[in-house]
């Protein structure tokens, strides 16, 4: 998860989402933005860090490999969708 951007209103909507496909992981992940500019990638949530928090679990060895790939809460897609949007939404603030 990214951190809220400081400094930056708050966004007129709760939340956005797209679906990309993520050529890390060679798989879709869904991506969120919460109207305070927290930022995640769900596919991480579901799997990255569900397996850095539990040593012990196990996954097939296909989503085991894309694990290993996945680039976790700073990736490139996330951080680019997050600025996407606020870069949309300060456009659309200045122009009222």
């Amino acid at each position: 998860m990214i951190s809220t951007k400081e400094g930056i209103p708050l966004a007129n909507w709760q939340v956005t989402a797209t679906t990309i496909r993520c050529d890390l992981v060679d798989d879709f992940a869904t991506l969120l933005v919460k109207n305070d500019w927290v930022a995640k990638c769900v596919w991480y949530n579901r799997y990255k860090q569900k397996a850095l928090e539990d040593k012990k679990r196990r996954f097939d060895k296909h989503i085991s490999l894309k694990i290993e790939k996945c680039a976790g809460p700073t990736c490139r897609y996330v951080v680019e969708y997050q600025d996407k949007l606020i870069e949309e939404e300060s456009g659309r603030k200045s122009s009222r």
